[in-house]
């Protein structure tokens, strides 16, 4: 359905034409529940989701015609705007002459110009690719690859970490609520606690901890009685995403390298939503000067188009025979070409720099709200990807999921996209717009946030 769009659509401020949700978007809820799966939607929640009909830049327009400012990026996908131009028109071009091949037998140059590409960008010696379409696809390769280059069977996870839903992936996230139906997953994988300072499970302080929740696992390792098994990997988001937008102190991943390198383990980092610019830097885990065996993107690897990468080195990555691991849409020629010019506008425009600096505004509003509103117990981020939990109490720290849920619901009635709510306990605001939003745009989300907040503050 082609929409006539308001020429400046992308760097707008919102307008609001219905009240939420629009008739348009209560039709659609109908279809969705009568044809569509309830595992594909919210429905099943009470939520009546927002139905979008166009996407630019940092705005969106829902089916009935409202306009937002978006401050997630469609789950921190639109990296360098939704809709890019120059992004779409790589992705026509490329399905103009070549749209598909298969993987293992019909390489293409798009592929080969992106793997050359991700060898640039990647720390050390990250430099052999295997390019796939989701994240979930991605974190699978990765473990495989881990476990047929060290021929062991253990695995580390973390609690409140998502590494996708299919499998493997599967048994390396925790949230209780993914996994329940179908258990047994594979075996030998062990989660243990993150380094969540706010609310850390050990009743510890940083930095007098000396990250002792790292150090615990180390303990664990070294106990022969500990029953754990001979491990591949320990598989960690640098910055842990759906879980809550959880910040940890930088020498904790620098402990984990050394706690994995020293005893033979690959230390997996699960870039998935940090990479391509999303915390200051084009990975996070250069905040603290590490580099893993293995990184894991996806994402905002081509800000909208389904593509994904497993990179390593040289020497993990021949583990590997010919087409072992294959699938038909290997090296997409689309996602390839997709991937190629987000990553050439990330760099030609500054745009890693301009996460660090929205980042910085952002949590210099967040922080002056946390000084006026009770409700908002801890404010943290990392570049543009920053956030803060609601409380019904700051000394207790006991999670208001429900709160956070309506404050959502304010911002939302106001034009701002805020919608990635949730954290373990469900009350986290998680924030990542898209790199290219405006000051205008950011200062009237902003704005919107502190409202939104303060609303809800009178109603306790």
């Amino acid at each position: 359905m082609t929409v006539a769009l308001d020429p400046n659509f992308g760097q707008m401020l919102a307008r609001m034409v219905t009240d939420l949700p629009g008739p348009r978007a209560r039709a659609m809820a109908g279809d969705l529940a009568r044809f569509e799966m309830p595992t594909s939607n919210v429905l099943g929640r009470g939520d009546i989701p927002i139905p979008w009909q166009a996407a630019r830049g940092s705005n969106v327009m829902d089916l009935d015609g409202n306009i937002y400012v978006d401050m997630w990026a469609a789950s921190s996908v639109a990296a360098v705007g939704h809709s890019n131009p120059e992004v779409a028109a790589a992705i026509s071009a490329q399905a103009s002459t070549l749209m598909h091949t298969l993987g293992a037998l019909n390489p293409s140059e798009p592929r080969v110009e992106l793997l050359k590409k991700l060898a640039e960008l990647a720390p050390g010696d990250l430099s052999v690719s295997h390019i796939i379409n989701t994240g979930a696809e991605a974190v699978e390769t990765a473990y495989k690859t881990a476990r047929i280059y060290t021929k062991r069977p253990g695995f580390l996870a973390f609690e409140g970490g998502f590494h996708g839903k299919l499998g493997g992936a599967l048994t390396l996230t925790s949230k209780n609520y993914y996994r329940q139906d179908f258990l047994p997953l594979l075996p030998e994988v062990y989660h243990y606690p993150y380094a969540y300072c706010y609310r850390c499970p050990y009743e510890k302080e940083y930095p007098a901890c000396d990250v002792f929740c790292a150090r615990f696992i180390a303990g664990r390792l070294d106990n022969p009685d500990s029953g754990l098994p001979k491990m591949a990997g320990l598989i960690v988001e640098p910055v842990i995403g759906h879980g809550g937008w959880i910040v940890p102190p930088a020498d904790f991943l620098r402990e984990l390298r050394r706690i994995t390198q020293e005893r033979g383990i690959l230390l997996l980092a699960d870039e998935i939503i940090t990479g391509f610019g999303r915390t200051g830097k084009w990975f996070a885990c250069q905040h603290s000067d590490v580099v893993p065996d293995i990184l894991i993107v996806a994402k905002a690897m081509a800000s909208g188009f389904p593509v994904s990468a497993c990179i390593t080195t040289p020497a993990i990555a021949a583990a590997w025979g010919p087409a072992q691991h294959t699938s038909t849409f290997l090296g997409n020629p689309l996602g390839s070409a997709a991937a190629l010019a987000s990553i050439h506008i990330l760099e030609r425009d500054h745009l890693v720099q301009r996460s660090a600096e929205i980042g910085a505004r952002m949590m210099d509003a967040f922080r002056q709200m946390y000084a006026r509103y009770p409700l908002i117990g801890d404010v943290r981020g990392l570049g543009s990807m920053t956030g803060f939990e609601i409380v019904a109490d700051r000394k207790t720290k006991e999670p208001a999921a429900k709160l956070a849920l309506q404050m959502r619901d304010e911002a939302a009635k106001r034009g701002v996209l805020a919608t990635n709510v949730g954290g373990m306990y469900g009350n986290v605001f998680k924030i990542s717009p898209p790199l290219v939003i405006t000051d205008a745009q950011l200062d009237f989300a902003l704005q919107v946030l502190d409202e939104s907040v303060w609303t809800v503050q009178q109603t306790v």
